[in-house]
């Protein structure tokens, strides 16, 4: 079994570590459109062509299903590549629907991309709760976490200027894999009572729905420390083919981080 996992950068390998823990017999294929990262300010039509030539490449490498890794590029393109190819493509979404159904009457924040909040299926995610989330975009994020910037001083004035010192929520959905980076930092400011809330489990459960493979606990084992198996990964950046062990360690360190924040 091989999956291909696609992100435009690095937030993507969240849901690439919680898949290897969860799906330890299957083979990955990771592609970063670092040549493009950020996709949160590009046109439809570019993302649309970016991401179709990545899966494109997926294909040819004889990947068995694709995780789009990547909200804007689902918001955008998961349609067209749905129509366009045979193999199953899973796409992400900012997971309100969880927030909305732990919290049906309380306060729910969403953070996302300028594209994802602006997007048609954010909009039509929203109707079909019945929700009315407050909805920010942070694009600066995206920078920070491509730069392994992730300093907590930092990154929580930053969230205080996005939302004016708002902090009385009760969900805050990280509609972004980059974001979920920062949960440490979401965790300081927002404080212990808001539930932090990403797509990333759901998406995995999705893959291994698609793929036939039983449910297990496999968010449990990684809050409880589970590290992860044996690299069974080819990286590639923009369809190059990554080899250097620095930027090896680099892809590791950052999957290794969003799974020891799993609990946060």
């Amino acid at each position: 079994m091989k999956i291909g996992v696609f992100d435009s950068g690095v937030g993507g390998l969240t849901v690439l570590a919680l898949s290897r823990i969860c799906l330890p017999d299957a083979d990955f294929i990771y592609y970063a459109d670092e040549s493009h990262v950020p996709y949160g300010e590009k046109t439809a039509g570019e993302i649309i062509e970016y991401v179709d030539y990545a899966v494109s490449f997926l294909v040819k490498k004889g990947v068995d299903t694709v995780i789009l890794a990547c909200n804007t590029a689902t918001s955008i393109a998961v349609g067209f590549l749905r129509e366009k190819y045979s193999i199953p493509i899973v796409g992400m979404e900012p997971a309100l629907m969880p927030a909305v159904r732990r919290h049906p009457e309380g306060r729910i924040l969403v953070c996302a991309t300028e594209v994802t909040i602006h997007g048609e299926k954010l909009r039509s995610l929203i109707e079909s709760s019945g929700s009315d989330p407050d909805l920010i975009a942070m694009p600066e994020l995206v920078r920070l976490a491509e730069a392994e910037q992730f300093g907590i001083p930092e990154t929580v004035k930053y969230l205080r200027e996005k939302t004016g010192s708002a902090r009385d929520y009760d969900a805050v959905v990280l509609g972004c894999t980059h974001f979920s980076l920062f949960r440490d930092s979401f965790r300081q400011y927002f404080g212990r009572e808001t539930d932090l809330i990403d797509g990333n489990l759901g998406t995995v459960k999705r893959i291994k729905a698609v793929l036939g493979v039983g449910e297990d606990p496999c968010l449990e084992r990684a809050a409880a420390g589970a590290g992860l198996p044996d690299r069974k990964v080819k990286y590639y950046f923009s369809g190059s083919y990554v080899r250097r062990k620095a930027e090896l360690e680099r892809l590791e360190r950052l999957e290794e981080r969003y799974i020891s924040m799993i609990g946060v």
